[in-house]
């Protein structure tokens, strides 16, 4: 079992107003959101709550400097300095900066001889701005897109897919990467809300912070903490560690159509063989900080085990923290069910049937929840990951699509043999 004595300052019950502010990047204590506290009885705590968890430290949280230390993954230091060299290389101001992928973490089934391109996820304050600055020091980079110039390329960066431009195969310092720019309000409504499930999805997984940022990592605190939960709703009360990796890794995978055609079909099992450090590091002190699940098996267990609390107050305050953007599908859902309880809630509006929470504890009580996460994941992630990909044609240029399009068609062919 993991060590959980990483900061509880790790939890992510922070206020969504606060992360979602182009402002807030030096966040107050009123930042919080209460912690996740029921009545229960003493042998309950005793039992879901490890006697090793740090107690939490009062209001100081989003302002402590150990905040959000779960989602620094360490890696080794040349590695992480010739990632940090190729940041350098862009004269455009980047806030918040990351790589992923099996270029960056050991995927399981990857060629290490034949090394994959990195690819790089750039912040950026204002798109036009930063593509105006980065098309006058690295044109080649850009498709013919960039011969129309920053407007057209910031429309096409803001307004189609997920919100990502990205621009493939490109040569530094005698790395090939693929860097994708995207608004740090975009990105921080997607950590929050799961509007497209692209990047947030893409964060659940372990990546390497390169350059941080406050309000990023305030939302994306929450944002791991929305995957903790929806993997614990999709399980019982007792479970395997490597079921609650499945249930956060193939969180916006299963949705992909990618994962039918053009990536690896064992992708989530790849991820959770070789990264579960990774996963420990930036899930264990989450667990710990939550009332309702504990690790349950002695440290050091080759197969850790945990339990959950199934009290219907318990679940249905997971489901009432869920982002919005599932949150009200998950309700949409029940409300559609037939079940006899649901019609309780009929000619109700939304924020009448929220009242008590009861909607919520009914959502989080039905057998096919597991399903309705599952398919309203898919429905969240499909549109835009599907549209990123045709837009990805007129970002990256015919020539670099179809190089690329082969490369992943490889890959996937090679995976099902």
């Amino acid at each position: 079992m993991p060590s959980s004595r990483s900061s509880s300052a790790s939890q992510a019950n922070v206020d969504r107003t606060e992360a979602s502010s182009p402002q807030s990047s030096q966040m107050s204590p009123q930042t919080q959101e209460s912690v996740e506290t029921l009545p229960s009885t003493q042998k309950q705590q005793q039992r879901y709550k490890p006697t090793h968890a740090p107690a939490l430290s009062p209001s100081n949280i989003p302002t402590s400097p150990d905040f959000g230390k779960n989602q620094h993954l360490s890696m080794d230091e040349e590695v992480k300095e010739r990632f940090r060299q190729v940041v350098a290389e862009f004269s455009a101001p980047i806030r918040y900066a990351f790589a992923y992928g099996s270029g960056v973490f050991a995927q399981k089934g990857y060629d290490l001889e034949n090394k994959p391109m990195v690819d790089f996820i750039f912040g950026v304050s204002h798109p036009s701005h930063w593509h105006y600055l980065n098309l006058q020091n690295r044109p080649g980079d850009y498709s013919f897109l960039g011969k129309l110039g920053s407007s057209t390329v910031s429309f096409v960066n803001n307004k189609l897919g997920a919100g990502v431009y990205f621009n493939p195969y490109v040569k530094i310092n005698g790395m090939t990467l693929k860097y994708g720019v995207v608004s740090i309000d975009t990105l921080c409504q997607d950590l929050l809300d799961w509007r497209t499930l692209y990047l947030s999805g893409r964060m659940h997984k372990p990546i390497k912070i390169l350059r941080d940022d406050a309000r990023v990592r305030l939302a994306n605190q929450v944002n791991l903490t929305s995957a903790l939960r929806v993997a614990l709703l999709r399980q019982g009360d007792s479970f395997t560690e490597e079921e609650l990796w499945d249930g956060i890794v193939g969180i916006s995978y299963r949705g992909d159509f990618r994962m039918h055609v053009g990536e690896n079909p064992n992708k989530i099992k790849n991820i959770i063989a070789s990264q579960t450090p990774q996963l420990r590091r930036l899930y264990a002190p989450l667990v710990s900080d939550m009332p309702n699940v504990a690790y349950v098996t002695p440290d050091g267990s080759d197969s850790p085990i945990l339990a959950q609390d199934m009290h219907p107050k318990y679940r249905g305050l997971m489901v009432k923290k869920l982002p919005p953007n599932l949150r009200t599908r998950l309700v949409a859902r029940y409300r559609i069910s037939g079940e006899p309880g649901a019609k309780a809630f009929e000619g109700m509006s939304d924020q009448e049937a929220a009242m008590g929470d009861r909607i919520y504890q009914a959502v989080a009580g039905h057998p096919d929840l597991g399903q309705w996460i599952d398919d309203s994941c898919r429905d969240i992630i499909g549109g835009p990951a599907l549209t990123q990909s045709i837009k990805g044609v007129l970002t990256a240029g015919v020539v670099k699509s179809t190089k690329y399009a082969g490369e992943k068609l490889s890959k996937w062919w090679s995976a099902r043999k």
